[in-house]
């Protein structure tokens, strides 16, 4: 299939996270007819990541099968490919498969393909693939870096917030405790903390996701619960003492996921940036040292408009295909 053709079929294969087992048939099938030996690696029930090479895989493209929901069939116009994942990773997806044809057809080989489930959640393909390796010395990971190699990339950490409380008639307020009240408290304590910040990363930013409880109008809740994310920008010690001086007395914490903050590796003559956003590095370290680079712009991703444009896909085959060629010659 031409580039445009295949991030579209990608794109129209709905693989929201939980769902990803049709594109990974898809993706199966495809790789084989491309002469690759590929293995489909089952790191949740149903949900098996893929995994490709010719010979011994040295260098390892990779990036995510998953999409966040709702599933956007794909459309295009003259400049730009449209759908949910055509930039967060189908189109990604699309370029670094392209770039492997290219290699092979100039007679490249000793590098492989991964693609992991879970990422837009919970890395759960990640960490299936770290403890299988396969021997690769170098990760060329790709998410939508706007074509540019990123120096490091922020971390995360998921808290819950759970605040208990008692159920009361609101026309007695005295007998009841609000939870919703304990918890909004809590969120507010959290609200006045300081914010650490890097040099290169810039500031450590947080956004309060969701939040949950009560019954009904006149009854005093005795539930309610949030998610919560901070981007990371360097150790997290000192972050979850200050969360749990916000939460003490009102809120039950726990952590849901943690993925540290990362300086990465570059190459000399490719244009450079720093993401905010985190990825399946950290959970990919036993598949050598990590790059990240892609087409499309994270300001987009995850968005009803999401997009990717078709001269930064064809871009990214260049890219893609000149860095796996000079990592096998290192």
């Amino acid at each position: 299939m031409h580039l445009f053709e295949l991030t579209r079929r990608l794109v129209d294969i709905e693989s929201t996270t939980g769902h990803e087992r049709e594109v990974a048939l898809f993706l199966a099938q495809y790789l084989r007819g491309l002469g690759a030996e590929v293995t489909l690696e089952e790191a949740a029930p149903g949900r098996p990541n893929v995994f490709a090479c010719w010979g011994h895989p040295l260098v390892t493209l990779s990036t995510h099968s998953d999409t966040v929901p709702p599933h956007i069939p794909s459309s295009e116009d003259v400049e730009h490919i449209y759908g949910r994942g055509s930039c967060d990773a189908k189109g990604i997806m699309a370029a670094e498969i392209k770039a492997a044809e290219r290699l092979r057809e100039q007679g490249g080989g000793n590098f492989g393909l991964l693609f992991v489930v879970g990422e837009e959640r919970d890395s759960a393909g990640a960490a299936w693939a770290n403890a299988h390796p396969r021997g690769s010395r170098f990760l060329i990971n790709g998410e939508p870096t706007e074509n540019r190699l990123a120096l490091g990339m922020k971390g995360a950490l998921r808290p819950v917030f759970e605040a208990r409380g008692h159920r009361a008639h609101s026309a007695c307020p005295e007998l009841g405790e609000s939870a919703i009240e304990k918890l909004l408290t809590a969120l507010v304590n959290l609200r006045s903390i300081p914010l650490p910040r890097d040099e290169l990363l810039g500031a450590c930013t947080y956004n309060i996701g969701t939040i949950e409880g009560g019954h009904a109008p006149n009854v005093i809740p005795d539930y309610a619960r949030a998610e919560l994310l901070f981007r990371l920008v360097g150790p997290s010690g000192r972050l979850k003492e200050a969360i749990a001086r916000a939460a003490e007395g009102l809120v039950d914490v726990r952590y849901l996921l943690e993925i540290p903050a990362l300086r990465l590796e570059v190459l000399d003559g490719f244009p450079t940036t720093v993401v905010s956003f985190t990825t399946d590095i950290p959970a990919l370290s036993n598949w050598g040292r990590p790059y990240l680079v892609g087409p499309g712009s994270v300001l987009v991703a995850h968005t009803d408009h999401e997009r990717v444009a078709k001269r930064d896909l064809v871009q990214a085959v260049e890219i893609y295909s000149e860095m796996t060629r000079r990592l096998l010659a290192l």
